[in-house]
């Protein structure tokens, strides 16, 4: 009996063993299957290339041919539309700009849904509407897709550097799919909830973003207006309760830090147009569900003055340029 119990734990070993082969080179074989990328713009373009860089081969497009020719010229496959792309890869990420160009690359006459095979993996990091997320996991179930909501916080140089955080929603047995893909290009994976609940946190995000930049940038204007040296009064808010991430990690005001846009006349880093654009989900969220938001509606006007007054591709700390004008230095 005990030789009989040794010989059938061998067998149940040698099994086991054979099972977790298995299952690696089943993963492995899926790790070399390409991904297709749709969106290449300032973001889209490094993440896409994170991705190659972990051995994965991309199938791309965007709506600007010009746009693809830095991930072409890295090694991906450059195709003409994103239904093109759904038929050759069955795991998708979009990275675009506004909810009607995620409903137009997914619904449209040449978009996702149109070639999808039943079982892909939809991942958008677009900011867009949680509702428009929503309703691009039912349509996307409804031709046997699976759609998840994963936009990002972190600007360009964080996509480059593969430090994103990605803030996912949707089918929570997915999840580790998706994460596979998305470790590539960030630092941090988030799972918030079902479909439309990563939106819900990257808008909460962004509007805490913006009231923090604002009141950095008023505090520092006040300061300096007081005689106080900006690299001090910047010091002495980093080690006292008025710390944020936008004092000592993005200080809007020039000279103070290197290595970021207000040290290069606030070029590249995250628009104002995105910041007014993505206040405006906030805003509408925040309407949509009853909530008192009385300094994210104030910051969204700011952002929305400030795009009309010249500054709208400036990166967002030239909320701090934007306010000497104002008072005519």
């Amino acid at each position: 009996m005990a030789a009989f119990l040794r010989g059938s734990r061998s067998v149940l070993q040698k099994r086991d063993r054979h099972v977790d082969l298995m299952r690696v080179f089943c993963r492995t074989m899926a790790s070399k299957t390409p991904v297709g990328f749709i969106g290449l713009g300032n973001m889209g373009t490094p993440m896409a290339k994170n991705l190659l860089k972990n051995g994965y081969p991309v199938i791309a497009t965007d709506a600007f041919p010009e746009s693809c020719k830095e991930l072409q010229d890295s090694g991906a496959q450059i195709l003409d539309s994103p239904a093109e792309v759904a038929e050759k890869a069955d795991r998708i990420i979009t990275m675009l700009p506004s909810s009607p160009n995620v409903i137009e690359v997914y619904t449209g006459s040449n978009g996702i849904l149109k070639k999808v095979k039943k079982g892909t993996l939809l991942i958008d990091s677009s900011t867009i509407d949680p509702a428009v997320s929503k309703e691009m996991a039912l349509a996307a179930e409804k031709m046997g897709a699976v759609f998840m909501d994963a936009p990002v916080s972190g600007g360009v140089g964080a996509a480059s550097l593969a430090k994103l955080t990605f803030l996912v929603g949707g089918v929570e047995e997915e999840f580790n799919a998706a994460q596979e893909l998305l470790t590539c290009m960030g630092a941090n994976v988030v799972y918030c909830g079902q479909v439309g609940s990563g939106q819900a946190a990257k808008i909460c995000n962004i509007m805490l973003l913006a009231i923090g930049m604002i009141g950095t940038a008023e505090t520092m204007n006040l300061g300096i207006r007081l005689g106080l040296d900006p690299k001090l009064l910047a010091k002495i808010l980093n080690m006292s309760s008025g710390r944020c991430w936008s004092s000592d990690s993005y200080n809007p005001v020039p000279g103070v830090m290197e290595g970021v846009p207000s040290a290069n006349n606030y070029q590249g880093g995250f628009s104002t147009t995105l910041m007014a654009k993505d206040l405006g989900l906030a805003q509408n969220t925040a309407t949509n569900t009853r909530t008192p938001v009385l300094l994210g509606s104030l910051a969204h006007q700011v952002y929305r003055t400030m795009c009309a007054r010249g500054y709208a591709n400036k990166d967002f700390s030239s909320i701090f340029q934007f306010l000497r004008e104002e008072e005519g230095q």
